[in-house]
């Protein structure tokens, strides 16, 4: 047994024991007056598709990396579904939608282990969000959001990565980085929100962070030392996209908060651009000399989907073709570039798919939605303001979330060596982390299982 696994069994006791001693609130789980019960069944919904998308992109990264490593990959996805929604409870959300500081982070007292969440929507943060829904119900919704974004980092440094370390990079990662850019981006007065900044479904807080991250993880660990590309299961992939792909309708249109014209308007802009950008991948592909192929449809889909997810519920449709197919492009180039002309070995193309795909919808946000939003002008702010405000908040994510991300990846590799041994990568990571296997795999035959001992690291 491992000294690791006591702490972190430790850490889940206090939290019990804390929880223990929380005052019961049974009188904050009356309905306000003012809740909308078609806008609840509407959240309900998207807050489960939302959800679903974490499942989405395990199977969707779990097909891309070698056989030896696909329970791996799929499991790093999913674990998130815990420990993120435990830390979400404790302090996640407060971090992110509490009493703000400085316009930066939430206090973590305000919500802390979701003291005061219930039912009524006549708190102060509701009133200025201008909720219909109950602040739980707001608080699951965004809690989702908070899960799938780490999953995304993972995709970057696959087949290499001590599963421990990375649940401890998971949870610095939700506390540090994604609380407070959630925080800037979406809480009234966060500094974002103040700069005009529109991000309407997490193009920034989300997409953009979480590739930024993922690039700085393929730099701080490193190559795989044998970097085969061939996919273990392309079914998966295409099984992952399909599931993203409906997944990502809660995402967007769930991001209205009410059952109502914008909801529509994001589904059909969520849905326009992902098949704009499936057969724009294609085509693009084909005329480059490639043969048309189901990643690339399943890749050029999700890109589609990140593109147009900070601007969905503002532009109309025949904008989100123009800004699917600008970011398709880009994306298909970057991921050229990257695997061709540099040593980076980010996986799965994480930065050039999510990363990217997140900066430029959020730059073409800066220039398509100026015209949806007449009080800004009202307020004297043109539109290259707008648009130059978005580029200053993209450099500050970047800065911010590369800088922290290293430092949580070094801080991390102090308490737990987040790269896996050349054995245990050689074998696989289903095997030397979760001593499972997908089947009798040829690159662990000359192992025998009752001698291997995969918790030796």
């Amino acid at each position: 047994m491992k000294k690791r696994w006591i702490i972190f069994m430790l850490c889940m006791v206090l939290i019990v024991l804390i929880a223990w001693f929380i005052p019961s609130q049974p009188e904050i789980w009356t309905l306000s007056d003012n809740v909308s019960k078609t806008d609840i069944a509407w959240m309900l919904t998207a807050t489960i598709f939302v959800l679903m998308m974490t499942p989405g992109l395990s199977f969707f990264y779990g097909g891309m990396v070698r056989k030896k490593n696909i329970i791996s990959t799929i499991l790093q996805s999913i674990i998130a579904m815990g420990i993120i929604s435990v830390v979400w409870v404790i302090c996640g959300f407060s971090l992110s939608f509490g009493e703000d500081v400085l316009g930066i982070i939430g206090n973590p007292t305000t919500y802390f282990f979701m003291e005061n969440v219930g039912g009524q929507s006549t708190d102060t943060l509701s009133q200025e969000l201008g909720l219909t829904i109950p602040l739980a119900l707001y608080a699951l919704f965004q809690m989702k959001f908070a899960i799938i974004t780490p999953s995304l980092t993972t995709g970057s440094f696959a087949e290499r990565v001590h599963f421990s370390g990375y649940l401890v990079f998971m949870v610095l990662f939700c506390i540090f980085i994604y609380c407070p850019l959630a925080h800037c981006t979406w809480h009234p007065d966060g500094l974002f929100n103040q700069m005009h900044v529109k991000d309407f479904a997490g193009g920034i807080v989300v997409h953009a962070s979480s590739g930024i991250a993922a690039l700085i993880g393929a730099i701080y660990l490193g190559k795989r030392r044998n970097q085969t590309t061939d996919p273990a299961n392309i079914p998966y992939v295409v099984l992952g996209a399909v599931l993203l792909w409906l997944g990502w309708f809660g995402f967007n249109a769930g991001s209205s908060l009410s059952a109502d014209s914008v909801a529509v308007k994001a589904f059909l802009n969520t849905n326009t651009a992902a098949a704009t950008a499936m057969i724009t991948w294609i085509f693009f592909d084909c005329v480059r000399g490639r043969k048309p192929s189901a990643m690339g449809a399943s890749i050029g889909s999700v890109v589609g989907l990140v593109a147009i997810t900070p601007s969905a519920g503002w532009v109309s449709t025949s904008e989100s073709i123009v800004i699917a197919f600008i970011t398709t492009i880009i994306c298909n180039m970057a991921c050229y570039i990257k695997n061709k002309k540099t040593a980076i070995d980010d996986a799965l193309d994480v930065f050039p798919t999510h990363g990217l795909g997140g900066i430029v919808g959020t730059l073409l946000t800066g220039i398509f939605v100026y015209k949806y939003e007449p009080e800004l002008a009202e307020e004297g702010v043109t539109h290259f303001q707008f648009f130059i405000n978005h580029l200053i908040a993209i450099a500050i994510v970047f800065a911010y979330t590369a800088a922290m991300s290293y430092a949580l990846f070094w801080i991390t590799n102090k308490m737990i060596t987040i790269r896996v041994s050349e054995e245990s990568e050689k074998i696989g990571l289903d095997m030397s982390q979760h001593n499972e296997h997908y089947g009798r795999l040829r690159e662990i035959a000359e192992y025998d299982d009752r001698t291997f001992t995969p918790h030796n690291e």
